[in-house]
C-alpha cells in the first residue's frame, strides 16, 4: 500500500468532510485531482468523519455493501469513494427507510450512472488525440491535458525551427532537452 504525506493526508481528510457534509460530490472529487480510489482512512477515522459506530463500518464491510481494501497485515483502508458510499447509504437507510439490498442496488446504479456520464464528458472533452500515462500500479491510464500543455506545445511547434535534432548545448553551456524528474507519491 502506498505511503502518503502528512500534508496530503491532511488534504484528503479536509476534502472527505466535504464529502460528509454535502458541500463536494464525488464528480468534484475527480476533477479536483484527488484519487477517488486511493486507501487513506482507518475505520476509526471514517467513523469519527462520518459519525458512525465502527462496528457499523464493519457490519457494511461483512454485507458487502461498502468493502474497504486491505493492507498486507489485513487492517481495512477506505478512500473517498468508500466515504461517499457510506454517507449515500447512511441516508437512504436512515432517511428514507431503505433496507440495506435495496441500498446496495440503489448504490451500484448510482455508481454505473457516474461512471457513465464521466465517459460521455470525457469523449465530448476529446479535441485531439488522447495522452497517456503509466498509473500508479503499472497499468495505462488516460490524462487529461492542460490549457498550459497545449500552450506549451503550440509554442514548441511553432518554434521548430529553432529546435535541435541532438541534445546539443549553446555558448552559455545549457541544454535544450527538457527533463520531467518523477517522484514516487503522487498528488
Amino acid at each position: 500500500m502506498q505511503r502518503i504525506t502528512r500534508d496530503i493526508r491532511q488534504m484528503y481528510i479536509v476534502c472527505a468532510r466535504s464529502l460528509v457534509e454535502g458541500r463536494l460530490d464525488l464528480d468534484n472529487v475527480d476533477d479536483s485531482g484527488f484519487d477517488s480510489d486511493l486507501p487513506v482512512f482507518t475505520v476509526g477515522k471514517v467513523a469519527t468523519l462520518a459519525n458512525i459506530h465502527p462496528q457499523t463500518l464493519r457490519q457494511y464491510d461483512r454485507l458487502g455493501l461498502i468493502v474497504p481494501k486491505r493492507t498486507q497485515g489485513g487492517a481495512r483502508r477506505y478512500s473517498l469513494r468508500d466515504i461517499d458510499r457510506l454517507c449515500q447509504a447512511q441516508h437512504l437507510s436512515q432517511d428514507e427507510s431503505i433496507n440495506l439490498a435495496g441500498v446496495t442496488r440503489i448504490l451500484a446504479l448510482q455508481e454505473e450512472n457516474r461512471q457513465l456520464r464521466r465517459e460521455v464528458k470525457r469523449l465530448r472533452l476529446r479535441s485531439s488525440s488522447s495522452v497517456f500515462a503509466a498509473g500508479r500500479n503499472g497499468e495505462v491510464i488516460e490524462v487529461q491535458r492542460s490549457e498550459r500543455a497545449r500552450l506549451w506545445r503550440h509554442e514548441m511547434h511553432r518554434n521548430d525551427e529553432e529546435l535541435v535534432a541532438f541534445d546539443e548545448t549553446d555558448e552559455l553551456g545549457s541544454s535544450r532537452s527538457l527533463i520531467i524528474w518523477g517522484s514516487d507519491q503522487e498528488f
